[in-house]
């Protein structure tokens, strides 16, 4: 057993803490990959990446304050708010991302939470995707335990609630919704039986510790997410992040590296700001564990690396997408 990894005798102790984790991410560099590329090894095939999709069904408006998006209807961001889409809309963008090489179609609405009424249509949406052979998943905001087992019944394989930060340094990123309402709203997902896609955002100004106690508590989950997205903030101006500095490469491969050693058995999605990216700290990203990307020029609404340059990329490095 790794010496980072607490075993726990009881629920009450966490599987991994932020001292242990802390400890990774303060590793010599060839040593903590060396350790990442060894558990990405026992568990997946280091050359394949599964690709997913990203569509924003509902665009702008939204009441949270969360510090870093452009979707807050309180920040002057030229994102204009728009109703959610025409379900025949959906999936065409579906279609065309399967024929463009994605197994799995995610779709994202700016909501606090969604309405019964918008939950129907998004359900009716997830049963065409799927019908079409890709897997599905939402990002909708809170969600009731009720709506969850709807999202269930309509055949939802994922549902993507990220916690962004680590518990301390929360409340310098969002107001308007609590640690705990994330956390509520894991629970409800799990307990649906639906799989989780959880992760956070690096660069916002927290500390090495905060990064740690980030993962700390994603690995410690009851269940560890199936798929961890571990994002690069997208600056955008008109945000209070707006003049953020980009995060160091290095850091943030090193963040990579330990989600891949703290959750082995997860995907671990290399996110948002892969635009900004170099083709090496990219590589270096895959290296340390990272096994699946958003494909498609846009996230939500901010830019993503384009289709072609991640097929040159991909040839490169001999890197293949998952299935292929």
């Amino acid at each position: 057993m790794p010496e980072a990894m607490i075993e726990s005798s009881n629920n009450s102790k966490p599987r991994w803490s932020r001292e242990a984790v802390a400890a990774l991410l303060a590793l010599p560099f060839p040593e903590l990959m060396f350790r990442a590329m060894e558990v990405h090894r026992a568990h997946f095939n280091p050359a394949a990446v599964q690709i997913s999709t990203l569509l924003s069904i509902k665009t702008g408006g939204c009441p949270e304050d969360c510090g870093y998006c452009p979707q807050a209807a309180s920040y002057e961001t030229g994102t204009p708010a728009s109703k959610l889409m025409a379900v025949e809309t959906v999936l065409a963008e579906a279609r065309a991302a399967k024929e463009k090489g994605a197994q799995r179609f995610c779709m994202g609405a700016a909501w606090r939470s969604p309405k019964d009424h918008d939950l129907d249509n998004v359900c009716t949406m997830i049963e065409g995707v799927k019908s079409l052979g890709l897997e599905t998943c939402v990002t909708l905001g809170m969600l009731t335990a009720p709506q969850t087992a709807k999202l269930k019944d309509a055949g939802l394989d994922y549902y993507n609630h990220n916690l962004d930060t680590s518990p301390e340094y929360y409340g310098k990123v969002i107001t308007t919704r609590t640690y705990q309402d994330r956390l509520d709203t894991l629970a409800n997902v799990r307990d649906a039986g639906i799989n989780v896609c959880c992760g956070g955002i690096v660069g916002m100004g927290e500390d090495e510790s905060d990064r740690a106690e980030l993962i700390a508590t994603l690995a410690s989950l009851p269940t560890p997410p199936e798929s961890v997205p571990i994002n690069a903030l997208v600056a955008v101006e008109g945000t209070p992040l707006g003049n953020s500095a980009p995060i160091d490469a290095i850091d943030f491969v090193r963040t990579i590296a330990v989600a891949r050693i703290t959750m082995p058995a997860s995907y671990v999605r290399l996110s948002a700001g892969r635009e900004a990216m170099s083709d090496e700290a990219q590589a270096l990203c895959f290296l340390a564990g990272a096994n699946s990307i958003f494909h498609g020029d846009k996230l939500l609404t901010t830019k993503n690396a384009t289709v072609s340059h991640d097929e040159a990329l991909f040839g490169k490095l001999g890197l293949r997408p998952l299935g292929a």
